[in-house]
């Protein structure tokens, strides 16, 4: 793996503490960084290398995480802009002596969408972006337009192999563990299709609220937050057809193919809510009609899927925090027992992920009475790291591998599928801190209901 120099920008962020540091400490721990290796952390404080190492140490909360990363930080501050560099040109050729004058450069904006034009139109002022890898946060864009947009500013500057645009439940181990699942087990890969399953539910509760990010949250919402990224990318996974492979191109090419091949969601099936207490949050407006919860119906236009509803379901302040996907099977259509409840296979996303079998049975007596039967599967691993899906994605940015990032057609598919959402919402609804969010999102899982509530 060649030497690498990492510019974080917002270093010292919400994100870069609870995500971003603790990946690259991952990755150190594992021996899975170059050789030489340096992060850079930059920042508007006229701060130095050690303050930073101070800031990590704090972050990180662990001797041995610290000890991994503490001998490869550097920190440039007093900002950066396109009319005023700050430290960091200096800052990086320093880095440069000790990695190399052929170290793979990476930027990773660890920032809201709303800072990626003028940082990239700096990178680019400044000498910084020729040959580097560029790594934006989601969501890429707040809407269709502000996308196109932004497309046009970044490929201004960036060739699109330089465009790494991370959405990190793609890093997730259970998340890939959907494809293999699929494909190298015809117990399951054979009734992965509109013949075999009633509905797919993607199911994403959250018992967090906004914690300190009010303001980038209220400009926001579940909808951009959650749904044109995460959930859109785990449907994706779950409907695409099989690709030649399950790495590089290939995977991506299949993965974005069926994105295209999303309806364009119909507001009458979508339900938008809002805890109850949320404006009272400091830094929200009193008057916010922000979507802190969203449940949607998506439909996938292909042989395989068609006719099948795929539920999305996500918000803050709920009853549980999970993050399932969970394929509801048909029953049987005739025979003795063609009036026999759903059976389903079910997926956590959560660490390596656990998959669930239900199955229905007959229940002990001496009449036929059905019950149903949930048997675990543990899909932990034994013998390789269980990474972080941020430092999993790290490390393919090295590797330049763009197999888990999304790209511009892609993209612009998902914001084609949100359009009439964002052009038409839907009253936003509120509901009880604690629950399951308004009733109405009851009705989209029909009869069966939802099977996180069952």
């Amino acid at each position: 793996m060649p030497s690498a120099i990492f510019v974080l920008f917002g270093a010292t962020g919400d994100l870069a503490r609870r995500m971003v540091l603790p990946a690259f400490a991952a990755l150190a721990a594992a021996d899975l960084m170059p050789e030489n290796w340096v992060l850079i952390g930059n920042g508007r404080k006229p701060q130095d290398d050690a303050w930073f190492a101070d800031h990590v140490r704090e972050v990180l909360d662990d001797d041995e995480s610290f000890a991994a990363v503490r001998d490869h930080l550097m920190f440039a501050g007093n900002g950066f802009t396109a009319d005023d560099p700050g430290d960091l040109p200096g800052t990086v050729a320093r880095a440069r002596e000790r990695a190399g004058d052929d170290a793979e450069l990476v930027h990773y904006i660890a920032l809201p969408p709303s800072t990626f034009e003028p940082y990239v139109r700096a990178l680019d002022a400044h000498g910084l972006a020729a040959g580097s890898r560029v790594v934006f946060e989601k969501p890429y864009g707040m809407g269709p337009e502000a996308f196109a947009h932004l497309e046009e500013v970044v490929h201004g500057v960036l060739d699109e192999d330089q465009v790494y645009r991370l959405d990190h439940f793609l890093g997730k181990e259970a998340t890939q563990n959907l494809h293999v699942l699929r494909f190298a087990n015809r117990i399951v890969g054979d009734i992965w299709c509109s013949s075999g399953v009633e509905q797919v539910q993607i199911d994403v509760p959250e018992t967090l609220d906004i914690d300190d990010r009010a303001e980038f949250y209220d400009a926001t919402g579940a909808t951009l937050d959650m749904v044109v990224t995460h959930l859109f990318q785990v449907a994706a996974e779950i409907a695409m057809e099989a690709p030649a492979s399950l790495a590089g191109a290939d995977l991506l090419a299949a993965r974005e193919s069926v994105i295209a091949c999303f309806r364009p969601l119909d507001p009458s099936q979508v339900v938008l809510g809002q805890y109850d207490g949320y404006r009272d949050v400091e830094g929200v407006a009193p008057d916010s009609a922000t979507d802190t919860f969203i449940a949607a119906r998506l439909w996938v236009d292909t042989d395989r899927w068609r006719g099948v509803p795929f539920l999305l379901r996500t918000g803050k302040r709920l009853a549980v925090s999970e993050q399932r996907v969970t394929l509801v099977l048909k029953p049987p259509t005739d025979g003795p027992l063609r009036d026999a409840p759903p059976a389903a296979i079910s997926l956590s996303l959560k660490g390596s992920g656990e998959l669930d079998i239900t199955v229905i049975a007959k229940r002990p007596g001496p009449e036929v009475a059905l019950e149903a039967g949930t048997a675990p599967l543990p899909l932990s691993h034994n013998g390789g790291p269980d990474l972080p899906a941020y430092a999993t994605l790290i490390r393919d940015v090295l590797q330049g591998d763009r197999s888990l990032f999304t790209s511009t057609e892609g993209l612009a598919a998902a914001w084609r599928t949100l359009a009439p959402l964002l052009e038409n919402r839907p009253e936003v609804q509120g509901y009880p801190q604690g629950s399951w969010g308004p009733e109405a999102a009851a009705e989209l899982a029909g009869p069966g209901g939802w099977h996180l509530q069952r």
